[in-house]
């Protein structure tokens, strides 16, 4: 019986050890190099990886898996985020000018305090995302262009 119970329990841990080793939402650590080194990663999983303030000026992030990545006062100026799954992701205060965000998934992501000048989110999915404090000016949403924020 007492050896059932330890080799249960061995094959309790070593389930366990799987299951954090492959668990869906960690990012990619070859991706997160490749990013670092080439500021490009199109379709990478990046889902979950702590980039707050990246600097991504003009980075190509095409079709890349930010899910639920930390990006809170990252720069993204003129960075290429089209087509990217950006569910539940924490841009607090991230600058996003000139992003390129068509056909994005913003769903759930918290933007707040994010500044949005010039960015293009006209096809982007922006259901339950937080907008508040967001800084707009030629900002094309998918209702229309907002210009809150535009000095005179």
């Amino acid at each position: 019986n007492r050896c059932k119970l330890i080799g249960m329990k061995k094959l309790i841990l070593i389930s366990a050890l799987l299951l954090v080793a492959s668990n869906g939402w960690a990012y990619n650590e070859t991706d997160l190099e490749k990013l670092k080194t080439t500021n490009a990663c199109e379709g990478c999983d990046l889902s979950g990886a702590d980039l707050r303030k990246a600097e991504l000026y003009e980075a190509n992030l095409q079709e890349a898996d930010l899910s639920k990545a930390n990006l809170s006062h990252a720069h993204f100026f003129a960075a290429d985020l089209s087509k990217a799954n950006l569910r539940h992701a924490y841009f607090f205060a991230a600058n996003l000018i000139g992003a390129n965000l068509r056909e994005a998934d913003l769903r759930e992501a918290d933007l707040t305090g994010a500044n949005l000048k010039n960015t293009d989110l006209t096809t982007t999915n922006l259901k339950n995302a937080k907008l508040n404090g967001t800084i707009y000016c030629k900002t094309k949403m998918p209702w229309g262009e907002l210009n809150d924020h535009c000095e005179d």
